[in-house]
C-alpha cells in the first residue's frame, strides 16, 4: 500500500473500527455487557467508514472529487469488499485480500479450513502433518498419569503445571499455534503474530520427521521443539502461556461477540482429510457458549442475508486476493465473477501477503498479484475520472 500510494499520488488513511484499539463509544464500560456491545456490528462499521470518508473529503482542500479504494486484509478484507457493496457512492473500488467472505453457514464445508492446514505441513516436510495427527493420542497417553503431566509441564517449559483438567485446553492451544502457523507461513522473517524465521513451517516441521515407530515421549519431544520456534524464536521467553497465542492484541474478544452475533464461521475436523482429532460443528453448543458468555445468541444465517452470500455478481470493481497457503482461502472467491469480480491466487502466499511490504524474498507469484491489482486501481481510477 505504501508503495502504490505513493505511485498513484494517495493519502493512506487508516480507519480505526469501533470497539477496537482506542474507538470504545462507551470507555471501559463498553464490553461490559450486551448492551453496550450492541453497537459492535460490521455494518455500524460499514456507516462508520462512509461518513469518515465523506467527511475527510471535505476537509482536505482538493479532496473533494477525489476516487476512493478501500483496501484490507482477513476481516479487514471482507469489510472493504462489503464497503464497496454496500457504498458504492464512496468507494470506486475495492481490493480484499485474504477475506473469507464465504466461510458461513451452508456457503462452504466446514472441514476445507483444516485441509488447508494440514495440506501445509504435508508439504513442508516427510510424515510432519502424519506426526502432528499422531500426536494428540500421545498426549492422551502421556497424560494419564501424573508423572506423565509433570514431564509435559517440564518438557514444554510451561508457565503453569499442567492438570488433568487442562490437558483439553492444551490440545486446543497446540492445535491454535499450528493454524496460526499456516496463516503466517511467510517467505521471510516476519513478526505479525509472533517473531517467526523464514518458512517457518518448514523450521517446525525439521523437527517433527520420525518413524512411525517413535515412542509417545520421544514425539511429543518433538511436538515441544516445532512449538518453541512459534513461541520463542527470539529465545526470549521465559516460559509458554497457553492461555495465549499471538503476543499482538487482535481484539479476540471484540471478534467472539461478532462471531456471537453475525458472523457464524462453521468449523469441523475428521482426523482423516486433516491431522486434527475429529470434531463436527454443533451449532446449538456454539450458541450456547455465546449467551453464557455475552448473554446473546447468533443470528446463523444474518451474513448471507445482509451481504447477499454467493450472490453477489451484480456488484462491481472489486479484487479478491487469497493465498494458496491460507488456511482462510476455504472461505474466499477464488474464480472470477464477472469482468470486474476479480480473483488473485498467489500459489505460495500465506494470510494477506500482497498487502505487505515489498520484500526482496517475495515470490514471483506476489509481485505478479501486486502489478495486477494496482492496473485494476489505475482502471477504476481513470473510469470514475472520466464518468465525473
Amino acid at each position: 500500500m505504501w508503495d502504490t500510494a505513493e505511485e498513484l499520488g494517495a493519502l493512506l488513511i487508516f480507519a480505526e473500527h469501533r470497539y477496537y484499539g482506542e474507538s470504545l463509544p462507551f470507555g471501559d464500560e463498553s464490553y461490559s455487557n450486551a448492551k453496550y456491545l450492541n453497537y459492535l456490528t460490521s455494518e455500524q462499521a460499514l456507516a462508520d467508514f462512509a461518513v469518515l470518508i465523506e467527511n475527510l473529503k471535505k476537509s482536505f482542500p482538493g479532496a473533494q472529487n477525489s476516487p476512493v479504494i478501500a483496501i484490507g486484509g482477513s476481516y479487514g478484507g471482507m469489510l472493504s469488499a462489503w464497503l464497496r457493496m454496500k457504498y458504492p457512492s464512496v468507494v470506486i473500488g475495492a481490493l480484499a485480500a485474504s477475506a473469507p467472505i464465504w466461510q458461513f453457514t451452508d456457503m462452504v464445508p466446514c472441514g476445507d479450513f483444516y485441509k488447508i492446514v494440514t495440506q501445509d505441513f504435508a508439504n513442508s516436510g516427510i510424515n510432519c502433518s502424519k506426526n502432528i495427527r499422531r500426536s494428540w493420542m500421545a498426549v492422551n497417553n502421556v497424560s494419564s498419569t501424573e508423572e506423565g503431566l509433570q514431564w509435559l509441564y517440564k518438557e514444554f517449559g510451561l508457565c503453569s503445571p499442567l492438570k488433568e483438567e487442562d490437558v483439553g485446553g492444551f490440545k486446543g492451544w497446540l492445535q491454535e499455534t499450528w493454524v496460526n502457523l499456516a496463516m503466517v507461513d511467510y517467505p521471510y522473517e516476519a513478526n505479525f503474530l509472533q517473531p517467526l524465521p523464514r518458512w517457518p513451517i518448514k523450521v517446525v516441521c525439521s523437527h517433527l520427521q520420525f518413524d512411525t515407530g517413535v515412542s509417545d515421549k520421544q514425539l511429543l519431544h518433538g511436538i515441544a521443539q516445532a512449538v518453541k520456534v512459534y513461541y520463542n524464536y527470539t529465545g526470549s521467553a521465559v516460559c509458554l502461556n497457553t492461555s495465549q497465542t499471538a503476543t499482538g492484541s487482535l481484539g479476540f474478544r471484540g471478534w467472539f461477540y461478532q462471531a456471537c452475533t453475525e458472523m457464524v464461521m462453521p468449523m469441523c475436523t475428521d482426523g482423516i482429510q486433516d491431522m486434527f482429532e475429529p470434531q463436527v460443528w454443533n451449532f446449538q453448543a456454539f450458541s450456547d457458549e455465546c449467551y453464557e458468555i455475552f448473554g446473546v445468541r447468533p443470528r446463523e444465517h444474518w451474513a448471507g442475508s445482509v451481504y447477499g452470500g454467493k450472490n453477489i455478481g451484480s456488484h462491481s470493481n472489486i479484487v479478491f486476493s487469497n493465498g494458496g497457503l491460507d488456511p482462510w482461502m476455504s472461505g474466499g472467491v477464488t474464480k472470477n465473477l464477472s469482468d470486474s469480480l476479480v480473483a488473485i491466487v498467489i500459489p505460495d502466499g500465506a494470510h494477506h501477503l500482497d498487502l505487505r511490504y515489498n520484500n526482496e524474498y517475495d515470490p514471483q507469484t506476489v509481485v505478479r498479484a501486486r502489478a495486477l491489482e494496482v492496473q485494476y486501481f489505475k482502471q477504476w481510477i481513470k473510469h470514475s475520472t472520466l464518468t465525473r
